[in-house]
């Protein structure tokens, strides 16, 4: 500084010990001494502060004073910013405001006052003016340096948050990351996001730091940050004014704190909806400002409200997306149950369950329409693959030309009729689950395209040559008897044990005793609410129809007979005759209400009361053979124990001793 002056006042090396010079500077209401060089001037702080009051050069004793011209002059990051400017209109406001207000101001920069003394003499006026002008271009030019790095500091800490808080899911931590984030950039001891509740006009704190619970609630028209969500501008608070009402001083009592200066922006939404207010409590004093907020605080916090609301809208979104993505697969899960207490679905239900959580493939057995992709969607929806498609694929009404497309998709001009490119069943299900039925009718060339994929993992598109990896977990249904299949060399045995790696059987319904009601009424309720009738009930003869009925298409005959009776029938109750069930082949016609002569002057009964009572005089006949012993009469029977009790339940026999 000695050899700045000495070169600017034109006073030669050898005499630069005859000058005294010193920048003095107020830092609030207090005066201090920046730099000084020579004697100290025990007036020096006087003189200061009358020449800044008077705006012009003060002599006193051998020295000349005069305040450094550092007001008015905008810093080159401020002058950029605001020429380049892209964000969006309130934030446009918020900057707006805070030139307005803090006019003529430097952050950084106290006002300062630069005194000097040229061999014992005051300096010229003109010399000191001049000096007043280069000194605070110098001092301009550093401060440009310092906000500069400092700036570019808060922007990559804040776009390094940014980045985190996409990945964040839950919503207290998001926003104490946030509120810590603002702690770093702007240097300040609390931050509290305020999201505005704006059905019960409240602003709900958090996290409220010293507030038990972490919460703090207020008015969303009380205090500062009332005033910045009803004006949607910033405001900036310091303590020493005639302004302190604005503080809620009972919350520092609460806490046992004391707020000195406070900055409040609102929180504004890519649809220009206000969502809540962003508050910094008290700011630390260093070389960059003197323990309050300035304008360059609240460009910082406008930034860091923008990346705050969007990560919060991000993450709401996401939250809404599982919720509804969580309850679309919960009503899937619900919508094909797989239903019955018989001892067999049971002892299925429990393998079934042991097995969804593994990525083993399945090979699921039974009859046509015994529920085998009731079985297959139960064990997808209780996989982790749950959140994924379950995607079907009927092998037996593919022919081999068109299974290789319709499995591992095509590239476009691959073949005729291929005029884009289309993803394959394997790639649609990624993530999920397949399902292959009917996968025993598959020909012999699209056996083996299935095999090489189960085992390599990765499918090529027809026309295609880049291999695509996929992660699919496949279950596979047949009606046929593989084994004989494979004996007649009409499938492969290499594909049978890739895909029998865990093998679940479904029984017949005829062979599941009462759960043909449960499955009755299963269907009853849900075609009554599909069509907005009043659910009926089931008479006792339509009860004994349906157990005595032999059902030849199992589930889905049974519910194709639910779903007509639904549709033709407007009665509470159900009778025998409303099921139209089909007669077995070779008997005689059922005629529920009227019996037949024949000629022997005997009466036939319809078939279904004739088998009943067939049943019920069998069991009597074999419980006296066994002298009453109910367990080697169910043996006998080929039935459990248990079993036989519920069969005569069902036939309205008595079960007591």
């Amino acid at each position: 500084m000695p050899l700045l002056l000495g070169l600017v006042a034109g006073v030669q090396a050898d005499n630069l010990e005859t000058i005294r010079c010193g920048v003095v500077g107020q830092h609030a209401d207090r005066w201090q001494t920046s730099f000084w060089t020579g004697d100290e001037f025990t007036a020096a702080h006087a003189v200061a502060s009358e020449a800044i009051d008077r705006g012009e050069v003060v002599t006193k004793g051998e020295f000349s004073a005069i305040q450094v011209q550092t007001s008015g002059v905008p810093s080159s990051s401020e002058t950029a910013d605001a020429s380049r400017s892209t964000a969006s209109p309130s934030a446009t406001r918020t900057q707006a405001s805070a030139a307005d207000e803090t006019a003529g101001v430097m952050p950084g920069i106290p006002n300062l006052a630069l005194l000097l003394s040229i061999n014992g003499r005051p300096a010229p006026p003109a010399l000191l003016r001049t000096l007043s002008i280069t000194l605070g271009r110098f001092l301009g030019l550093h401060r440009d340096r310092q906000n500069d790095t400092r700036r570019l500091w808060q922007t990559t800490t804040m776009l390094q948050n940014a980045a985190v808080w996409q990945q964040l899911d839950d919503d207290d931590e998001l926003l104490e990351s946030v509120a810590r984030c603002a702690c770093e950039v702007l240097s300040c001891d609390r931050a509290t996001i305020f999201l505005w509740d704006k059905s019960r006009r409240r602003l709900i704190g958090r996290p409220a730091i010293g507030i038990e619970g972490g919460v703090l609630e207020v008015e969303d028209n009380a205090g500062i940050v009332g005033e910045v969500l009803q004006s949607r501008n910033p405001r900036w608070w310091s303590a020493g004014g005639n302004d302190g009402g604005r503080v809620n001083r009972r919350i520092d009592q609460a806490q046992k704190f004391n707020t000195h200066s406070l900055l409040a922006v609102p929180m504004v939404n890519s649809r220009d909806q206000i969502i809540g207010v962003f508050e910094a409590i008290n700011a630390y004093q260093d070389d960059h400002r003197s323990g309050a907020f300035d304008a360059a605080d609240v460009r910082t916090l406008s930034e860091l409200a923008l990346h705050a609301v969007v990560a919060i809208d991000s993450q709401r979104t996401r939250a809404n997306l599982t919720r509804t993505r969580d309850r679309l697969v919960s009503q899937a899960a619900e919508s094909n149950p797989l239903v019955g207490n018989h001892e067999l679905i049971r002892d299925l239900r429990t393998n079934a369950s042991k097995v969804a959580p593994t990525d083993l493939s399945v090979l699921i057995l039974g009859q046509n329409g015994t529920g085998k992709e009731v079985l297959a969607q139960h064990i997808h929806y209780h996989s982790e693959r749950r959140n994924g498609p379950f995607v079907a694929v009927n092998c037996a009404a593919l022919v081999e030309s068109l299974l290789e497309s319709e499995l591992f998709g095509h590239e476009k001009g691959a073949f005729t009729d291929a005029s884009g490119t289309r993803q394959g069943k394997f790639e649609l299900a990624h993530g999920g689950t397949l399902f292959l039925d009917e996968v025993g009718d598959m020909s012999p060339g699209g056996q083996a395209k299935l095999l090489r994929v189960l085992e390599e993992r990765v499918v090529v598109r027809v026309g295609g040559s880049q291999p695509i990896p996929v992660d699919t977990r496949v279950i596979a249904a047949t009606n046929q008897p593989l084994q004989d299949l494979i004996a007649a060399k009409r499938f492969r045995e290499d594909l049978f044990f890739r895909l029998n790696v865990v093998s679940l059987t479904l029984p017949p319904l005829a062979s599941r005793g009462s759960d043909v009601l449960m499955l009755a009424e299963h269907f009853l309720e849900r075609f009554c609410r599909q069509i907005g009738r009043v659910v009926p009930r089931f008479d006792e003869t339509s009860r004994r129809a349906m157990i005595m009925h032999p059902w030849p298409g199992n589930v889905r005959e049974l519910r194709n007979t639910i779903e007509r009776v639904c549709y033709l029938t407007s009665g509470d109750l159900i009778h025998e005759e409303d099921l139209m069930l089909r007669p077995i082949e070779g008997a005689l016609p059922s005629f529920p209400a009227t019996t037949m002569r024949n000629s022997m002057g005997g009466t036939i009964i319809n078939l279904n009361e004739a088998t009943r009572e067939f049943q019920i005089a069998h069991i009597e006949a074999a419980i006296m053979a066994c002298g009453g012993n109910m367990t080697e009469a169910a043996s006998k029977l080929g039935l459990h124990r248990s079993n036989l009790y519920r069969k005569m339940r069902q036939l309205g026999m008595s079960t007591s001793d």
